[in-house]
């Protein structure tokens, strides 16, 4: 008997001018946690689209093998009575409706004559969440739980399926360290179970610690499935980009000039909530420096950065400074005129518009330098577009292409594009590589210090740790609302800076 519990067989997946995927051709054992990693559009979603259902069989060329068996799904429904489970990275949960009605939405537990049997769902779906280590009230609504656990209810929904084969993609994008660390341990657990796991992710620190083995695919293609053992991150990356990255932060030595912006005592309150979301915070950014905000998801970076440029919360208390000059911005069109620019932690729903294309797209924020009486001028529109296609070395058909078509990693320079069209003298990064494969992150790296070169000052707030020691000149780390501690580039370590995040200091 195969100790195989699939195989995938010379997957070829066309669409209309694009092939991506040929010949794709990998297995997953029993038991092991299988990590697939590969650039944006390597062609991984797609692969796991074909695994689970989305894309049914007749859509693509090759063979699906289950436990020894070719199977021809037509449907997502047909992948999961075979006991295959995807939790995409968008996730695919009813907020508004509690744990166990999500659970068992649409295979109910029912009694005589069709009636749901509550107390059988309850005690079922504690059960599930027993399984991931949660320890919640299954009649709680989704909505009122954190993006962490959250992602555990969907792992524990798949598993009240009775999946033998659970599919995870980006499982920890948005997700804090510790939130992370936690959803690791439980697949680790979940393992020892004998539950067997295709795991997709750009942070290459997580495949290293859960994998079994590791596949490689780049532009469509098997590269090679190899040991963990025998892939160290130095292999993986050199594997995915087809070259290597001798630096992976690639900051430049810099002198920061004057202060650009000033901000003191910045207080700002929840407008929902009624909570104050920013106490009290002060510092300043001078030009020709990336200054990076470090802090646990919920210790109001976002907050601080959004409310600076006008667009959340209530203001309290404080002052804003830019070149000497003290500003309130009342929406982003005054902060756009006064030389701010925000690139959003959610590039889809606030960065983008995903129907539009590239050059509509790049000139959002700068439609009145292009438009004369609510005319826009296409030649213009073209031409500035086109400029920064070249320069951030955007990977697009054309200038026509619907960006929600376009690649994590390209959809990042796009917005980059539209902002840089505005010529900001202050670039707020909020998550600026979250989704990103790393070759495209090294790229985003490299235009940032371009831009730091140029005089933009750059705040940049991320959750991933080393992105923050490797590319910030100063380090403000936050805690509830609170700056808890700032330090020099020379001062900060992972082990200092997570000290302050989490309130130890």
């Amino acid at each position: 008997m195969s100790d195989f519990i699939l195989e995938m067989r010379k997957v070829t997946k066309t669409f209309p001018g694009v092939k991506a995927l040929e010949d794709v051709t990998f297995n997953v054992r029993k038991g092991e946690v299988h990590a697939l990693i590969g650039e944006n559009g390597a062609g991984k979603s797609t692969l796991m689209k074909i695994l689970s259902g989305v894309y049914p069989h007749g859509s693509y060329s090759g063979d699906i093998v289950l436990d020894g068996q070719v199977q021809t799904f037509a449907g997502l429904r047909d992948s999961e009575h075979a006991g295959i489970a995807i939790i995409f990275q968008e996730l695919a949960l009813v907020k508004q409706m509690t744990i166990a009605e999500n659970l068992f939405l649409g295979a109910e537990l029912r009694k005589a004559r069709g009636i749901i049997d509550w107390n059988r769902t309850f005690h079922e779906t504690a059960r599930a969440l027993k399984q991931v280590g949660l320890r919640l009230n299954p009649a709680a609504r989704v909505v009122d739980l954190g993006v962490g656990s959250q992602q555990l209810v969907e792992i524990a929904k798949a598993l009240s399926k009775n999946a033998r084969l659970l599919i995870l993609d980006e499982p920890t994008a948005a997700l804090t360290e510790s939130e992370a660390d936690n959803l690791l341990r439980i697949l680790g657990a979940l393992k020892e179970k004998g539950v067997t796991c295709i795991y997709i992710s750009h942070r290459l620190r997580e495949i290293t610690r859960l994998a079994d083995r590791i596949t490689v695919l780049r532009d469509g293609k098997t590269i090679l499935t190899d040991d963990k053992a025998e892939m160290p991150e130095e292999r993986m990356v050199r594997t995915m980009v087809g070259r290597d990255l001798t630096h992976m932060f690639p900051r430049r030595p810099r002198v920061p000039g004057e202060t650009v912006l000033e901000v003191k005592g910045w207080t700002v309150r929840n407008p929902v909530t009624r909570d104050l979301a920013v106490r009290d915070v002060s510092f300043e950014v001078r030009k020709g420096e990336i200054l990076g905000i470090a802090g646990l998801m919920g210790a109001g970076r976002t907050e601080l950065i959004t409310s600076i440029f006008g667009v959340w919360g209530e203001r309290q208390a404080g002052e804003l400074r830019l070149g000497g000059q003290r500003q309130v911005f009342h929406d982003a069109r005054e902060a756009i005129q006064a030389g701010l620019a925000l690139v959003s932690e959610d590039r889809k729903r606030y960065g983008l518009v995903l129907g539009m294309d590239v050059k509509e797209n790049s000139t959002l924020a700068s439609l009145e330098h292009i438009a004369r009486l609510g005319v826009i001028n296409k030649n213009e529109e073209i031409k500035r577009s086109d400029r920064y296609v070249r320069e951030l070395r955007t990977k697009t058909p054309s200038l026509e292409q619907k960006v929600g078509n376009l690649s994590g990693g390209n959809q990042q320079k796009v917005v980059l594009a539209k902002w840089l069209l505005t010529q900001p003298k202050v670039l707020f990064l909020d998550e600026p590589t979250r989704g990103i494969d790393v070759g495209a992150k090294v790229e985003i790296y490299n235009i940032v210090n371009d831009l730091v070169e140029q005089g933009v000052c750059v705040v940049m707030v991320s959750s991933e740790l080393p992105e923050v020691l490797g590319m910030s000149d100063r380090i403000l780390v936050m805690h509830e609302g609170r700056l808890a501690g700032a330090f020099s580039r020379t001062e900060a370590s992972e082990e200092r800076v997570m000290h302050f995040a989490t309130g130890a200091a």
